[in-house]
């Protein structure tokens, strides 16, 4: 089996298309790697991209992603729903096969260490590759969000990995990491009060006594007038989507207010998605075997 490492940077931007296909155009020059996916969100303005292929050209193709972004995008002017630090906001890379966790750690550093030097922007590590405990989770890193860390990053403890001690008015700061996959997983509710999705996003996430590995925000989107209760599921296999999602549900009825609908943001594994179906339809003893397409790849 051939090495295959996967990265997922996020860029602030996912309103203006011209700049987001300059921005992903970066990934398509590049041989050796395979663009999977992106996804802009306009309530958000933010592009997720899914990339994957040998562990050198993902890091080539990534930094000009990167170095376009920061040619592009203005975060000085730049507003979302979703919290943000820079211009690509983060760097995650993920094992796929023949490759370790230890081994995509030095590959952020690697990209981290040329962003910082190459193109003045500051850089935290985090998750796997973080160089402290209290870097490791991405919120605690990002707290303070672009506007914050003009004052931030003067402390000593939130000193950058790599770049300069000094915030880039204009692409802001990168957090790039090593880390295991995670799910994008977002539910709607039939309100536009968005304290309602707050407080149950408080309660799902893990760090106001919810589900182990949830993350959770909520979420305004304008031009639905509804709210969004978005979650990372940080480790699927232990939290599965469809407890999140019954959690929120059963908060959600708490306020009178039901789940619209849901969506997944970029790419999940198929297992992620198999347990939901054997969980709904209560199938006895079911195998991912018996998935017709997996057994027709394999």
């Amino acid at each position: 089996m051939s090495t295959l490492v996967e990265c997922v940077p996020n860029f602030s931007e996912g309103r203006n298309n011209e700049v987001i296909e300059a921005i992903v155009d970066e990934v398509r020059k590049v041989k050796g790697v395979k663009l999977l996916d992106y996804a802009p969100d306009e309530d958000h303005n933010r592009t997720v991209v899914t990339l994957i292929g040998d562990p050198d050209n993902v890091k080539e193709a990534t930094f000009n992603l990167v170095k376009k972004a920061a040619e592009l995008i203005d975060m000085s002017v730049h507003k979302g729903g979703h919290p943000r630090m820079g211009a690509t906001d983060v760097v995650p890379f993920i094992p796929i096969s023949d490759i370790t966790m230890e081994e995509c750690v030095e590959l952020a550093k690697e990209v981290g260490k040329r962003i910082g030097e190459e193109l003045n922007i500051p850089v935290y590590l985090y998750e796997d590759a973080a160089t402290a405990d209290y870097r490791k989770n991405l919120a605690d890193v990002r707290k303070g969000q672009y506007e914050g860390f003009f004052e931030k990053i003067k402390l000593q403890q939130w000193k950058p990995d790599f770049g300069p001690a000094e915030m880039n008015v204009k692409s802001g700061a990168t957090a790039v990491s090593a880390r295991v996959p995670l799910v994008a997983y977002n539910v709607n509710l039939n309100t536009n009060d968005l304290e309602i999705a707050n407080k149950i996003a408080r309660t799902v996430r893990f760090a106001g006594g919810g589900l182990r590995f949830v993350k959770a925000m909520g979420v305004m989107l304008e031009e639905r007038n509804i709210v969004q209760v978005s979650m990372n599921l940080v480790n699927y296999e232990k939290t599965a989507i469809y407890r999140a999602f019954e959690m929120v549900k059963m908060e959600a009825a708490r306020y009178g207010v039901s789940v619209v609908g849901s969506e997944v943001i970029g790419l999940l594994p198929m297992k992620a998605l198999i347990d939901c179906a054997e969980y709904y339809l209560q199938i006895e003893n079911f195998s991912i075997d018996q998935v017709l397409e997996k057994r027709i790849v394999d």
